[in-house]
């Protein structure tokens, strides 16, 4: 992930933004950490509406984390054309949460990624919206097709379309790849990246980034380039390359322009139909239409309003009041933020409501560096006020907030039915069984330190419920002041005076390899920072789980990740799940194309256009 969750969660994909990792603000808002195809939501109505809430909110229960695997390699050429839709117009995008960075080699939000890979970068693939089905689909972007594995998919080759442009009208090559996957290493330049090239690809264990290494490309050898063929290399099986390949993070960067990472950071270099305008970090955003971009040669792209105008940290009360109100410029606006639990049924009344699932999972990380017994973890879980801190921070029980238990939500391929705590209900709260762990640890009165935003008002509030709920249940509770700007960044920090973390994560592709390198495999503190690994968890025997499982053959892994799941959050419980999650978004009534991306839980930015 995009927008503030419990406690001061966001989602990377995230990531992020829930941390879509989402590693990051699905998140500060996004993903966490990033992306994952997933699964089947939306409105029956095709995203304008829906006549039962609580009903859509069951399905995405059930088919949340359902990733999936639809790919059309035959789809390569534009352009693109929606039916009754007209160019023109404004469309103002408001948001509780800002932009935590513009770098393409760093954005891993949900509002981040997404805004770059919809609107302003291209890349290998991409995803598009598939109306039938209400889901994405996998599509060549730049390629010309899917690309070509090896028979141990430690090779993957594509074919560069020729012709393609920057904004400067400089023509992308095939070398400007090498460029970028060489800056997708650097973790020290780019520490809240996703760091997909390092754990798969030739010389990402090794080289240290393209800035961080001295702006050279000495020991780097992931990426071979003869002509117009790109072929990436990897240390290990990745079959899920072709996914990887949709993040900003591998879209092609020119090496000269983009010397000066925070300049870049500023004003990316467009291939895509949209080029940065006015920007004011984390406040405010400007895209304009891109002349250099060639909708022959875009599959999956629409250049139809003449700009988008992003007004951001905005209040989440006036935001939907804004919207409710439809007159004025609120028609032609749209959020991704999900609307306040108490506004839900007007909003769903409106036939202005944009219901559907994503595979997230948001949960609380207790350091495992700080908090060592596990049974003080448990007591957390049995402690927490799962309904009521959904209720404070204006979530909608059954539709943005599912509660569930296992890291893999449901739906996922392998995925397994357990509970990591025995007798525990899914979003149940027992003060009583969690004082009784801490007395077995012998730990009355043990204190916790958690982050939560104080300028967010629905966060406060659900700060005041948590540390209600976690006194009564017999810890010290110590709420730790940070804004919505800044929540990413304490958050991040292995030496931040907190112990537990809040993230929410989206799966980044079809595959139980998306959550658990990133989520549970230990990291060098030193060197790499928490990473994804909010919890700081540090098992080799679970590590060395991980490796054997990606060298499995691909039809094995899934069940393997399943028994992984099962394994981890049973015997060492590093984490427990506060919720998974849905969307319901709300835009005016000129806006249309509005769909729910379910790989990351944003709007379908590709899609929209303005009733003139």
């Amino acid at each position: 992930m995009t927008t503030p969750l419990a406690s001061g969660e966001t989602t990377e994909k995230e990531k992020g933004g829930y941390t879509m990792r989402l590693k990051q603000p699905i998140i500060a808002v996004t993903v966490a950490g990033l992306f994952a195809l997933a699964a089947c939501g939306g409105s029956d109505d095709g995203g304008s509406g829906t006549s039962d809430g609580n009903k859509e909110g069951e399905t995405d229960a059930q088919t949340g984390g359902d990733t999936g695997d639809a790919q059309d390699a035959t789809r390569v050429d534009g352009p693109v054309e929606i039916e009754g839709a007209t160019p023109g117009g404004t469309i103002k995008v408001i948001s509780v949460a800002g932009l935590n960075t513009m770098h393409p080699s760093e954005a891993y939000y949900q509002n981040t990624s997404t805004i770059l890979s919809g609107l302003v970068t291209r890349a290998m693939t991409q995803y598009v919206y598939d109306e039938d089905t209400k889901s994405m689909v996998l599509i060549p972007d730049l390629a010309t097709d899917l690309g070509t594995p090896n028979e141990d998919f430690t090779e993957w080759t594509f074919e560069l379309k020729p012709g393609i442009k920057y904004e400067d009208g400089t023509e992308v090559k095939a070398e400007d790849f090498i460029f970028s996957t060489a800056a997708s290493m650097d973790r020290t330049q780019f520490p809240e990246g996703p760091a997909y090239s390092n754990d798969y690809l030739v010389s990402g264990d090794s080289y240290e980034g393209y800035f961080t290494a001295g702006k050279t490309l000495d020991g780097f050898d992931a990426v071979e380039v003869e002509g117009n063929t790109v072929t990436y290399k990897a240390r290990k099986p990745f079959p899920d390359l072709p996914y990887w390949l949709t993040f900003p993070a591998m879209s092609p960067m020119n090496e000269t322009a983009a010397a000066d990472p925070a300049a870049y950071a500023r004003h990316p270099m467009a291939t895509g139909p949209y080029k940065f305008g006015e920007y004011t970090p984390e406040k405010t955003l400007q895209l304009v239409r891109n002349d250099q971009w060639d909708t022959n040669t875009d599959p999956g792209r629409t250049q139809y309003p003449d700009s988008y105008e992003m007004d951001l940290q905005v209040e989440s009360a006036q935001i939907d009041q804004l919207l409710l109100s439809d007159s004025g410029d609120a028609q032609t606006t749209l959020t991704y933020d999900d609307v306040l639990n108490e506004n839900y049924r007007d909003f769903d009344a409106s036939g202005r409501l944009v219901v559907g699932g994503f595979p997230l999972t948001s949960y609380w990380a207790p350091d495992y560096r700080k908090i060592t017994d596990i049974k003080v973890r448990q007591a957390l879980a049995w402690a927490y006020p799962y309904k009521d801190a959904y209720l404070s921070a204006g979530l909608i029980e059954g539709v943005t907030a599912i509660p569930g238990e296992t890291l893999m939500p449901p739906g996922t391929a392998g995925r397994k039915e357990f509970s990591p705590l025995p007798d525990h209900e899914p979003g149940t709260t027992d003060p009583a069984a969690a004082k009784a762990l801490l007395e077995e640890a012998d730990a009355v009165g043990y204190e916790i330190k958690f982050l939560y935003a104080k300028d967010d008002p629905k966060l406060v509030k659900q700060k005041d419920v948590i540390v209600k709920a976690l006194e009564e249940a017999g810890f010290k509770a110590t709420p730790v002041p940070s804004t919505v700007a800044d929540l990413s960044t304490v958050r991040a920090d292995p030496d931040a005076d907190i112990n537990v973390r809040s993230p929410g994560w989206i799966a980044d592709w079809p595959s139980g390899s998306s959550w658990f390198p990133p989520v549970i495999q230990s990291t060098n503190l030193d060197k790499e920072g928490l990473g994804s690994n909010y919890a700081a968890f540090n098992e080799p025997a679970i590590d060395q789980r991980i490796e054997d499982i990606q060298l499995l053959p691909v039809e094995e892994q899934a069940d393997a990740w399943g028994e992984l799941d099962e394994e981890v959050m049973t015997e060492y419980f590093p984490l427990f799940v506060t919720r998974y999650g849905g969307v319901a978004q709300a835009h005016g009534s000129k806006i249309n194309g509005h769909f729910v991306d379910n790989t990351i839980g944003q709007p379908t930015w590709k899609n929209l256009w303005v009733t003139q």
